[in-house]
């Protein structure tokens, strides 16, 4: 007896592959990639007199820039106290700076700045060493620069904090922070860090703890010492994927480290955290993070817990910021994949009591993203 088929049953069969291909050839057309590559040209010297600035930049040939440090050496002056960082920012051009109008003020920056400065006390072997961290995606293809800007700080011994916030539907990859101007010599950046703008986190005046996720913002403080200018000027940076990036399944995860130190005058810490040290998925395999940006902060600790306070001296200031290796060693340019941020925290010529230095990572996740 031979068997019968129903028409129904026959076309059941036939649908079924082209059902599997319809689940299976998406997850291939869309896989999705994530690479960075490190770039710097090296060090430029200065500032080699007191009061001024120096400016240098590194920049992405491929891809889109995503975040980027600064690193300052002081050559045989061992204790450098005149030498700071006075920012770090996206540029669209490798010379301009986004510094006029508030809110999205351009798109798919492939440059990174970096800005030294110097107080009262300067040498010719100072020098500013910018990184800029490249983002090739073929998901994020397109990123766009939120700047937010105050007035301030101009009273000695305070500090201005001033948040950018990325736009709804975006993710945060980075951000930076500036002050203006370098003749204010005590006048600097002290901290540049990712948060939230909800009130848990104070609008930003929290920073973003270790293990939290997809943080939407970065907040950038000026601190100052004993000097005054009413027009000086904090930035705030936010690197933010474009408007027309498919976010969905994209997580970012933040990792956080904070030690108590320095404080004698005249002396320096690092602090370093990784990306490496992601959390572990469901089926316990670590989870491949890509590091995108990093933050730095010379504070006055629990930078989490409470609104940022700042460091027991005016005068202490950020040395770096910047990608590493697990020692805390800035890495070499075209560096592929670097997993590390260090911050370099420096004293200046007053002790610093209850000082702390605070490192961010902020570690991209696309392994379960899910493209359309």
């Amino acid at each position: 007896m031979k068997k019968r088929f129903s028409r129904k049953s026959v076309l059941a069969k036939l649908l079924i592959p082209g059902a599997l291909l319809a689940v299976v050839v998406p997850e291939i057309a869309y896989a999705d990639t994530a690479s960075v590559t490190v770039m710097t040209p090296g060090p430029t010297m200065g500032p080699a007199t007191p009061f001024t600035g120096v400016s240098s930049h590194a920049d992405c040939g491929q891809g889109l820039v995503s975040g980027g440090g600064v690193n300052q050496a002081t050559g045989s002056d061992r204790a450098g106290n005149g030498n700071h960082v006075m920012g770090i920012a996206p540029s669209a051009d490798g010379v301009t700076e986004y510094t006029d109008a508030t809110g999205v003020v351009g798109t798919d920056a492939k440059h990174w700045l970096a800005f030294g400065g110097s107080g009262s006390n300067s040498s010719p072997e100072f020098s500013t060493t910018p990184y800029a961290v490249c983002l090739s995606s073929n998901r994020i293809k397109h990123t766009q620069v939120v700047m937010n800007k105050a007035a301030g700080p101009s009273v000695g011994q305070t500090a201005k904090t001033v948040v950018a916030t990325c736009p709804t539907g975006t993710v945060l990859l980075g951000g930076g922070a500036r002050t203006t101007p370098a003749s204010v010599g005590s006048l600097k950046p002290i901290a540049s860090f990712p948060t939230f703008n909800d009130a848990a986190h104070d609008f930003g005046q929290k920073a973003a703890a270790d293990g939290e996720g997809n943080p939407d913002s970065w907040t950038a403080v000026g601190g100052i010492g004993g000097g005054r200018d009413s027009d000086n000027t904090t930035y705030a940076y936010a690197i933010c994927s474009g408007a027309d990036v498919n976010v969905r399944g994209i997580t970012t995860t933040v990792r956080f480290r904070e030690l108590s130190g320095p404080t004698t005058a005249g002396t320096s810490q690092t602090a370093t955290v990784g990306c490496a040290e992601g959390a572990r998925d469901r089926d316990g395999a670590r989870e491949h993070h890509v590091l995108v940006s990093g933050g730095a902060a010379a504070s006055g600790g629990n930078v989490t817990t409470t609104d940022f306070t700042k460091a027991g001296s005016g005068g202490t200031h950020l040395v770096g910021s910047f990608p590493s290796d697990a020692d805390g060693t800035p890495v070499s340019d075209g560096t592929a994949a670097a997993a590390y941020w260090t911050a370099g925290i420096h004293v200046g010529g007053s002790p610093s009591p209850n000082t702390y230095s605070d490192v961010w990572a902020l570690c991209l996740n696309l392994d379960h993203a899910d493209g359309e």
